[in-house]
């Protein structure tokens, strides 16, 4: 009997074509708020070009994790590389993190000495700067529901929409009020979002490192599922773990009557279809027994039936 593992989603069509073209838009947009905000002296913008600049880090290493991931398993590496878009994730989280750090250090500093702003510039710097974020966004959206790698390029650039859309608010009250302490405590608002961000990826990468169980399946419900499976006795030694986060492995002992092979198969054909069904597990490694459980382990009390 064949059967065909399904090991994970496309991140999205032309996704490395997407990635360089966000890139190269947001490079060179880097350059103009750099020197729209030393002319127009606003915190906001330079803190929305720093931004800038680690998307432009962070979108170079996702197109090169796509490039990666698409590279065949080997005798070294029999996973392949998937989990390049992972680490991929995690140095964009970590990245995030310091910049909010180093955005807090200079907004406290301004806030001490308050300068004036050029509210004209910080407005239509800003609103430019709003389109093209918004844009090289919505290049990389596609695919990143599924996709760690991507959704940390997504999240990196959906911060710039808002951080850049808050910049703009701060100009037009600016303008009206002379309320130059608003740049900075834009600034504020924008690295608190980015750290907001860079937490929820480093969170979800280093589960996925640690080989945590993913976050949507639920053991005893899957354990029950198992059981249901016609032929199964009980079930132990139960893992299940993601290599990226759409790539679901599993592995288990399933204790079965004692029968031939063929009628074995049948079984490991059924858990497999129902995996893939209810629990988007692509690739199991079941190892069928016919004597119960000696072990304590606490899935084997989990999966002994009395």
């Amino acid at each position: 009997m064949t059967h065909t593992h399904h090991h994970h989603a496309p991140a999205g069509k032309n996704a490395g074509l997407r990635l360089g073209l966000s890139l190269s838009l947001t490079f060179l947009f880097v350059f103009v708020e750099i020197v729209a905000g030393l002319w127009g002296n606003s915190l906001a913008l330079l803190t929305d070009a720093a931004h800038n600049f680690t998307d432009v880090v962070a979108l170079g290493l996702s197109w090169y994790a796509i490039v990666l991931a698409n590279r065949p398993a080997h005798a070294n590496k029999t996973f392949g590389y998937h989990r390049s878009g992972i680490l991929v994730a995690l140095f964009n989280a970590a990245s995030l993190g310091l910049i909010s750090l180093g955005i807090f250090s200079e907004v406290w500093k301004r806030f001490q000495s308050t300068s004036e702003v050029d509210s004209g510039i910080l407005i239509g710097v800003g609103l430019v700067a709003f389109i093209v974020n918004l844009v090289t966004a919505w290049m990389v959206k596609e695919g990143s529901e599924n996709d760690l790698n991507m959704r940390s390029a997504f999240l990196h650039l959906m911060g710039d929409v808002l951080s850049t859309l808050g910049a703009v608010a701060a100009g037009v009250v600016i303008f009206f009020t002379g309320w130059n302490w608003l740049d900075p405590l834009v600034s504020v608002l924008i690295g608190g979002l980015i750290l907001w961000n860079a937490w929820g990826i480093l969170r979800q990468a280093i589960n996925i490192l640690l080989e945590s169980t993913p976050g949507d399946i639920n053991m005893e419900t899957m354990l029950g599922d198992l059981q249901a499976v016609p032929g199964v006795e009980s079930v132990h030694d139960l893992h299940v773990w993601s290599i990226t986060e759409n790539m679901r492995m599993l592995s288990a002992h399933i204790v079965t009557a004692d029968q031939p092979i063929s009628a074995g198969a049948g079984i490991q054909s059924d858990i497999r279809q129902m995996l893939a069904e209810h629990y988007q597990i692509g690739h199991a490694t079941l190892q069928l027994e016919c004597a119960c459980c000696n072990t304590n382990g606490v899935f084997c009390e989990l999966g002994h039936t009395e």
